[in-house]
């Protein structure tokens, strides 16, 4: 398992979803979805490519707990186990939102913190209500934020949970069901593999999903200058 301690690093190391894989397995798969669903502190984490990238790699990844013989069930265990790791983090976000209150608005950033992913997620969260839990799970860094921020606003419990739930099965399936089969499909029909490829796909997932959180800071630049034009 701690292959990782032992691995030559670099922080670029951090960005790639299969260096994770390769020196971490699934346990450090885990701990990252967890991190990154719910604690601040894993805004930075690579969370759809490293599901797209574990999805080819589920075999791979089921050897580290119980190998069942069989692809599909290989695949299934391990979308299991990072669901209730991204569930799970989710409700330790929302429960740390609802202790810390709306004086986590005030903290400064660090480089644990940024306090603009927090109001990305708070705006996100009142345009579009409880359903952001399950639309932020597909958009980075929101899908950090906007558990705390439902604890914070106190979302009904049961309602979050609902949405937690619904979220994270829709998150997780999709992305490693994705990279799986299509890495299978590709590798049999044209005899292309995905996996060295790696970089330019999981560069592809990265413009893909944060394209819309970077037009909307674009869209808000421009218009923040005509907002600070004060009438004659």
């Amino acid at each position: 398992m701690f292959e990782l301690l032992d691995a030559a690093f670099h922080w670029t190391n951090l960005l790639q979803p299969q260096w994770y894989i390769e020196n971490g397995g699934l346990w450090i798969l885990l701990l990252i979805i967890f991190a990154e669903t719910g604690l601040f502190i894993g805004f930075f984490f690579p969370g759809d490519s490293l599901l797209f990238v574990s999805g080819i790699y589920s075999t791979s990844l089921a050897k580290w707990l119980f190998d069942t013989g069989n692809d599909f069930t290989n695949l299934l265990m391990i979308m299991v186990l990072v669901t209730l790791a991204g569930i799970i983090g989710n409700f330790v976000g929302y429960w740390f939102g609802k202790k810390s209150g709306p004086a986590l608005y005030n903290r400064k950033d660090s480089f644990l913190f940024k306090q603009r992913y927090l109001q990305q997620a708070k705006s996100f969260y009142e345009k579009n209500g409880g359903f952001t839990i399950i639309v932020a799970r597909f958009i980075p860094f929101v899908r950090t934020f906007a558990p705390i921020v439902a604890g914070i606003v106190k979302m009904d419990a049961k309602k979050f949970a609902f949405y937690n739930i619904v979220g994270c099965i829709a998150w997780v399936f999709s992305l490693m069901m994705l990279g799986h089969y299509l890495y299978s499909f590709l590798l049999s029909k044209y005899n292309y593999d995905l996996t060295e490829h790696l970089e330019l796909i999981v560069l592809g997932i990265v413009v893909v999903t944060t394209l819309p959180v970077i037009l909307k800071l674009i869209k808000g630049k421009k218009k923040k200058p005509l907002e600070e034009i004060e009438p004659e």
